[in-house]
């Protein structure tokens, strides 16, 4: 009974720690407000900092997930933590005390240091609680991170709209938020094993094999695992499993490639904000459309938790239809000379998004263990950035086209089109075949679980 009774209450302070990190650790007010910072009070033109500056990140953001993603497992995950806690100081020291454009340059690397150990923050849950609170544990964290993003959004524009605030002064804000998760994450508790990577005796802790022993989860892992000897033979067997479904396979895609043009859209949606209406003429509202868009994308998410479909038959169709919504909405954009219009257009762009990625999420999953998910993630999100790192080569680099920000908004808006495209016809196919409908859909495979969002 103790042990029982252990094993369920010691995925409380992981899972407590690891959402107050990522509550402060998304709590960013001046994130919405970039662009404007740095050609504003930073004298940058909007020129360097589309066709130079953020470049830079999506370079150096390719380079290092690679090496991040097998550090993240062999270091066990907290010390990366610990060290995008530290690059997020750095990142706010440098926006908030430094002018130069090579100050800005390496805050950009910095920042690619930030979102490349993402992937520890996300696969650290899986090796601190027990298989049979992964779910519930995800949930939260992914509560935490909206939470902490809505809070920064909607403060930034409060203290912009009603106070009068400096940016210089919300980015010194920011710096104090950031400075808090950095405090926590020195609480993350230290996994006793990875995911590939075991610990000092290579067979783990104990709790891990009375789990596997209670667990049907631990079946699949068992199989998985075992088909392979050492780090490398492990990755292969995990892959084979990650990727021998068809299903996997689609759903995978459209995650990389929706990914790829989301990023494109959300990196620099601000600088079409400013075309549209430069933010030195008039308040700006930045920050309250980032709230919203996050509000409206977590309902829609959540909205779709308890709705039946059967994703094996309609899943690819509704990945057409809605991209296609988000290309509508990326063309509404680039074509408007209205900033409402243009804030109305993100909002659709970005609640479409959400509402499918959660359920990519949520199909890729429930045909994988976790921790073939957690690989999978990673490689997924490898594939977008790849393909994110060729479009910014081509589109925006300055070596390259290096295209105006409304002509690259044409040019996301077709990438889309081209997307929905595919996915529409592939879902018209699906839909159509008679092999393709299950006789009787189930709960497990079919309905998007709300506890995921």
């Amino acid at each position: 009974m103790n042990l029982r009774k252990l094993r369920s209450s010691s995925w409380i302070y992981p899972t407590a720690i690891l959402c107050l990190y990522g509550f402060f650790a998304n709590c960013r007010p001046a994130e919405p407000f970039l662009t404007p910072y740095l050609v504003g009070p930073k004298n940058i033109s909007e020129e360097v900092v589309t066709n130079y500056l953020f470049p830079i990140w999506t370079y150096s953001y390719l380079a290092l997930l690679c090496p991040v993603f097998l550090l993240t497992d062999f270091l066990r995950y907290k010390p990366l933590i610990v060290l995008q806690g530290a690059a997020l100081v750095t990142n706010y020291c440098l926006l908030s005390f430094t002018d130069s454009l090579a100050a800005m340059t390496a805050l950009q690397v910095n920042y690619a240091v930030v979102t490349s150990t993402e992937v520890a923050y996300f696969s650290s849950i899986y090796s601190l609680v027990p298989p049979e609170h992964y779910q519930r544990a995800t949930g939260y964290l992914r509560a935490a991170m909206l939470t902490g993003y809505t809070f920064g959004a909607t403060l930034s524009q409060l203290l912009v709209s009603l106070a009068g605030t400096s940016l210089f002064h919300i980015n010194v804000i920011t710096l104090g938020m950031v400075s808090i998760s950095l405090l926590v994450s020195m609480f993350v508790p230290m996994p006793q094993r990875g995911m590939f990577f075991k610990g000092a005796n290579g067979k783990g802790d104990g709790r891990e094999k009375e789990v596997e022993k209670q667990t049907s989860r631990s079946k699949v892992e068992k199989r998985g695992w075992c088909q392979g000897n050492g780090v490398v033979g492990q990755m292969w067997a995990a892959l084979k499993e990650a990727y021998g479904s068809g299903r996997v396979v689609c759903w995978s895609l459209w995650w990389a490639l929706a990914t790829a043009g989301y990023t494109q859209v959300f990196n620099y949606v601000q600088l079409m904000w400013d075309h549209v209406e430069p933010s030195s003429s008039a308040a700006i509202y930045n920050g309250g459309v980032e709230a919203v868009c996050t509000l409206v994308g977590a309902a829609a998410a959540f909205g779709v938790g308890h709705v039946r479909v059967a994703w094996g038959v309609w899943g690819e169709l509704c990945l057409g239809v809605f991209s296609a919504v988000g290309a509508g909405a990326v063309f509404l954009m680039a074509f408007t000379s209205s900033i409402w219009v243009c804030y109305a257009g993100y909002v659709l762009f970005k609640a479409s998004y959400m509402l499918l990625i959660t359920i990519t999420t949520f199909q890729i999953a429930a045909n994988l263990s976790m921790e073939c998910f957690a690989l999978t993630f990673g490689i997924n999100t490898f594939i977008a950035l790849a393909l994110q790192t060729v479009i910014t080569a081509i589109v925006v680099d300055e070596s390259a086209l290096g295209l105006d920000i409304v002509t690259q908004f044409i040019v996301y808006g077709s990438y889309y089109t081209a997307v929905s495209t595919v996915f529409f016809i592939k879902g018209l196919y699906t839909a159509c075949s008679p092999h393709s409908r299950p006789s009787h859909p189930t709960p497990h495979t079919d309905v998007v679980s709300s506890q995921r969002l």
